[in-house]
């Protein structure tokens, strides 16, 4: 199992997009300085953080009244996959290993990301969090997830960048569980965890028994 952004995907656009364009686009909307609409986004963010609202794009269409799906639409030139992600999941399926995609994305920054990068046909499924209306480090959310993708959870491998998720798994039975180090390829890597981290998929890529 693999998270999207920060993990997959390069969590940049993400961080770009709220906290420099919607602050930008609130400010201009408000007639505030984008350091006062910061502050207020960042007030904002705070109030949901770590629920589905957070993560929910009809919700801040309705709180801040702007167009998110078109906002992220113009900064699609950001969306990046991770270095050495395709060759990973590409190795994983020439091993027959289920690979899916789990992320807290609402739908329409899932199909957003999956059609400029090309990436959804490397995995089985791709589901987002709002399909459970749970975030995935809200309690349930994985035992949850076994009616829309059954899994066992000894033999489970998630990767995820945010360590609430990852704990939450962990509560949950999930036996295989990796951070990683740089979610952002723009900000210096993130303080370790609990969980080792990923450096680079590089380092990770199983080699088949018999290749050298």
């Amino acid at each position: 199992m693999f998270d999207m952004d920060g993990t997959v995907l390069d969590l940049h656009f993400d961080n770009y997009f709220w906290l420099h364009l919607v602050p930008k686009h609130y400010g201009e909307k408000h007639g505030v300085s984008h350091e006062e609409a910061l502050r207020h986004m960042k007030l904002k963010y705070s109030e949901v953080h770590g629920t589905l609202d957070w993560y929910c794009i009809d919700y801040w269409v309705d709180e801040l009244k702007l167009d998110i799906p078109q906002m992220k639409q113009s900064i699609t030139h950001k969306i990046a996959i991770r270095p050495n992600a395709e060759r990973l999941l590409n190795a994983l399926h020439a091993m027959d290993k289920r690979v899916l995609l789990i992320t807290n994305a609402h739908p329409i920054s899932l199909d957003l990301k999956m059609s400029h990068t090309g990436i959804g046909d490397l995995f089985h499924q791709c589901i987002s969090s709002h399909s459970l209306q749970l975030a995935k480090e809200n309690h349930g959310f994985w035992e949850n997830l076994q009616r829309l993708a059954p899994y066992e959870p000894e033999r489970t491998v998630l990767f995820d960048d945010n360590l609430n998720v990852l704990r939450q798994a962990q509560r949950e039975g999930i036996k295989h569980l990796y951070a990683i180090q740089q979610p952002d390829s723009q900000l210096p890597a993130v303080e370790a965890g609990e969980f080792p981290q990923v450096v680079d998929f590089d380092h990770i890529i199983p080699v088949r028994e018999g290749c050298a």
